[in-house]
């Protein structure tokens, strides 16, 4: 089991490493709008995972720093789920899309490397390396029920959270069944061209 660090940093990789194969898809409006599915669904998991499990843990561990840092933390996730909101009424490939989607992945790197450089090393010694492993866990688990894409408009502190993601998660889900996420043989070719 990884630490509640590798597992925020496990997802920040994909994130890049989707953004990075929607770039590389220039000129396939099919494969981009499939990749840009899978970064928004993993931003839209992730946010609220860390929404629900790292910032409340934050809150209560690191005092009035931690509040502060969860706060400024949840004002960025807000930023970028409006982004996304917006992206999800565009066209993948059109230079609108592109533009937003730059944007959004400008908007989160600095958001990211916050939480790596500041937040997680100042939370982890408060949780220690078994707390740190069942945050982890918590996170992960929380990820498998949260929404696959952003709403905007839904509170984003627990419990008001947890239960509109509850019930944001199946009418997200069924969206996805008729979503086009990369194919087995895209994920594939990505692998060996990374």
């Amino acid at each position: 089991m990884s630490s509640l660090t590798d597992a925020i940093k496990e997802d920040h990789e994909e994130m890049y490493e989707y953004y990075d194969n929607y770039k590389k898809a220039a000129g396939d409006a099919d494969a981009q709008a499939r990749w840009s599915r899978q970064l928004t669904w993993e931003i839209a998991r992730h946010a609220v995972g860390e929404e629900i499990v790292v910032y409340p843990l934050m809150e209560q561990h690191m005092g009035q720093e931690g509040i502060r840092l969860a706060d400024e933390d949840r004002e960025a996730h807000q930023i970028v789920k409006e982004q996304l909101y917006k992206l999800d009424s565009l066209t993948a490939g059109t230079n609108e899309f592109d533009v937003l989607i730059s944007e959004v992945m400008g908007h989160l790197r600095p958001h990211n490397d916050s939480e790596e450089i500041k937040d997680l090393p100042q939370l982890e010694p408060k949780l220690g390396p078994e707390g740190s492993k069942q945050a982890a866990a918590s996170f992960k688990r929380t990820k498998k029920f949260a929404p696959t894409r952003t709403h905007p408009s839904a509170p984003n502190k627990p419990p008001a959270e947890t239960l509109v993601s509850f019930l944001a998660m199946p009418i997200d889900r069924l969206r996805d069944m008729f979503a086009k996420f990369p194919t087995e043989e895209m994920k594939e070719e990505a692998e060996k061209d990374s």
